[in-house]
C-alpha cells in the first residue's frame, strides 16, 4: 500500500490544502509534502492525528473494503483543537469527516478577549449560532453584535473573524459552506 498517496488522495477528497491539514495536524507543511510523496514515513502516533484531521482512523485507512457512511457522531469521533494565543479556546469538528462533504460545522468556545482566525474571502456560505454569551463578527471594516439565542449568515465575500467581546465564556456553532475550517 503507498500510504503517501493515500494521504493525499483523502486530503483532496476533503478539500484541503498541504497547509491546511498542516494546521489541523499541528505539523509542517513540508512534512505533509514529504509524506505524500513517500519522502518521510509519519510515525504511529502521527499517522493516528493526521487520519483523525481527515475524518478517519488506522482501521479505516487500511481496510481494503468501502466503509458505510456514519450518520451519528458521538463526542468520542469528534476532534478538538485547543489554541493558545488568540484563539483563547477551542474548535471542536463536530463531524469529524466533514472536510469531504458540502459543510462543515463545528463548536467554537472562546474565552474573554480571544478570537477566531481571519478568514480570507472566500466562496460558499457561512451561519453561526450563539449558544451561550456575546460575541462581534468582524465584517468587511463593520461590527455586529451577535447575543445568545441570535445567529448570522453571509456570503464570505471579504475578511472576517469572530471574537468574544462579553465578559464570560462565548460558544457558538459555526457552519461553513463548503468547508473551510
Amino acid at each position: 500500500m503507498n500510504i503517501g498517496d493515500k494521504l493525499r488522495r483523502l486530503r483532496l477528497q476533503r478539500n484541503l490544502t498541504q497547509e491546511e491539514m498542516a494546521d489541523r495536524c499541528e505539523l509542517s507543511k513540508g512534512f505533509i509534502s514529504q509524506v505524500e510523496r513517500d519522502l518521510a514515513s509519519p510515525s504511529i502516533a502521527t499517522l493516528t492525528d493526521m487520519l483523525e484531521c481527515l475524518g478517519s482512523n488506522l482501521k479505516e485507512f487500511f481496510s481494503e473494503t468501502e466503509n458505510e457512511e456514519k450518520t451519528v457522531f458521538t463526542r468520542a469521533d469528534m476532534f478538538v483543537k485547543e489554541d493558545a494565543e488568540s484563539l483563547r479556546g477551542s474548535i471542536t469538528w463536530l463531524v469529524p469527516s466533514a472536510q469531504k462533504n458540502e459543510m462543515e460545522p463545528i463548536l467554537v468556545e472562546l474565552d474573554e478577549g480571544g478570537k477566531t482566525q481571519e478568514m480570507p474571502p472566500h466562496e460558499g456560505e457561512e451561519f453561526g449560532y450563539v449558544l451561550q454569551g456575546t460575541v462581534t463578527l468582524h465584517l468587511n471594516g463593520g461590527s455586529h453584535k451577535i447575543k445568545t439565542g441570535e445567529s448570522f449568515c453571509l456570503h464570505p465575500g471579504a475578511s472576517h473573524w469572530i471574537e468574544n467581546t462579553g465578559k464570560r465564556r462565548a460558544q457558538f456553532i459555526w457552519v461553513s459552506t463548503p468547508p473551510n475550517f
